[in-house]
């Protein structure tokens, strides 16, 4: 009997442990750091007041786009501009959190996936029918959508706002231009609708260190954003690091022409806070992606590695400060410094990529096929 009761306890045990570690508890991710007020953190502190800043711009930006477009003008003309640009600077503040309800509505995809394909915007303003959910119009909507029909219709503001008056076709270009201010702010108001009604409770909940889990899912999701779409995307493609020579016509905001470093510098310290755990409102940090590196004691080469990546964010900042306000002026003028600014960048791709999500166990979910 004793014998019986010995061995069932020890299959308890090892059931249990098994329990332990499918539920993605302390076994599977390997180590004691409290992951659970890191999800918190990031989820109440950065990433939901992240995305309430950012709807209200998008509401703003679409009362100003119909307060334009219902009395079209020079003068709201510029108030719809000047909404434009404070709601694209903040949603590089958002861009990179693309799981759960954003990943659902294809919600980075929707709002920036640019350069702007103008002929396809024409055809559908000339048609008047269109279905702006599939995804072959991503690149026919978004920010760099409104970007080509706030800037790039006409040499002058003037002309610009002809469109939107005595153009033969200003309903079409008026609905047009309404549908995507409206469109951007459902799709905002629908993930933090999501965030607040649900999906943050799940977020934290899911705790563990399997793929599956919120630590894996985002540290993933992060390197790629940084990867993909700051490194290559805001610099690395339209500088020709992938292509025989540099396209300046794919450089973020095209038309505005003077704002593509803001949104690049404004995307890499967006990068940078989220690592350090900065709230979003305020100068606080909590747990993340450093603290976790610090509490694993992680070395490179001798070195601390948290404070190696935060010094190579310090350089590529340098690097980006450097350049030309305009990409399209700076690509033309001297491309050599969009070189350097990508390769800063690069760097941090190494120590975030490999170093980092090495040493929290995080395998990486995404294929690498750019090349670099």
């Amino acid at each position: 009997m004793l014998k019986k009761s010995f061995f069932f306890g020890i299959l308890c045990l090892a059931l249990w442990a098994c329990s332990e570690d499918d539920s993605g508890g302390p076994a599977s991710s390997g180590d004691s750091f409290d992951r659970s007020a890191m999800l918190v953190n990031w989820a109440d502190n950065i990433i939901i007041p992240a995305y309430l800043n950012f709807g209200g711009t998008t509401q703003a930006l679409e009362s100003a786009v119909a307060s334009f477009t219902q009395n079209p003008s020079e003068a709201t003309l510029q108030e719809a501009r000047s909404a434009w640009q404070t709601a694209y600077i903040a949603f590089q503040q958002v861009s990179m959190f693309d799981i759960g309800p954003a990943e659902t509505v294809f919600f980075r995809n929707r709002l920036n996936t640019y350069p702007a394909n103008t002929t396809e915007i024409e055809d559908f303003i000339a048609s008047g029918t269109y279905d702006l959910s599939l995804p072959s119009t991503m690149d026919a909507q978004g920010f760099p959508a409104m970007d080509y029909l706030l800037y790039g219709l006409g040499e002058t503001d003037s002309e610009i706002v002809a469109f939107y008056s005595t153009n033969a076709s200003a309903t079409n270009y008026t609905n047009y231009l309404v549908n995507l201010a409206q469109i951007a702010n459902s799709l905002t108001a629908s993930v933090v609708a999501n965030w607040n009604t649900g999906y943050r409770d799940t977020f934290v909940s899911n705790s563990g260190g399997s793929a599956s889990a919120s630590v894996d899912k985002l540290a993933n999701d992060y390197v790629f954003y940084y990867e993909k779409a700051l490194r290559a995307g805001k610099i690395g493609i339209p500088a020709g690091v992938f292509s025989n020579l540099p396209l300046p016509g794919n450089v973020e905001a095209f038309y505005k022409k003077d704002f593509s470093r803001q949104l690049a510098l404004t995307s890499l310290q967006a990068a940078q806070d989220f690592f350090n755990g900065k709230h979003f409102a305020g100068n606080q940090t909590g747990k993340s992606f450093k603290s976790y590196l610090d509490y694993l004691n992680t070395i490179k080469n001798g070195e601390d590695l948290a404070l190696l990546i935060n010094a190579q964010f310090e350089d590529a900042r340098a690097a980006l400060n450097l350049l030309d306000e305009n990409f399209v002026a700076q690509i033309e003028i001297d491309n050599s410094k969009m070189l350097n600014a990508f390769d800063e960048l690069q760097r941090n791709v190494i120590l975030l990529k490999v170093d980092m999500l090495q040493a929290l166990d995080v395998n990486v979910d995404y294929i690498d096929a750019d090349g670099d």
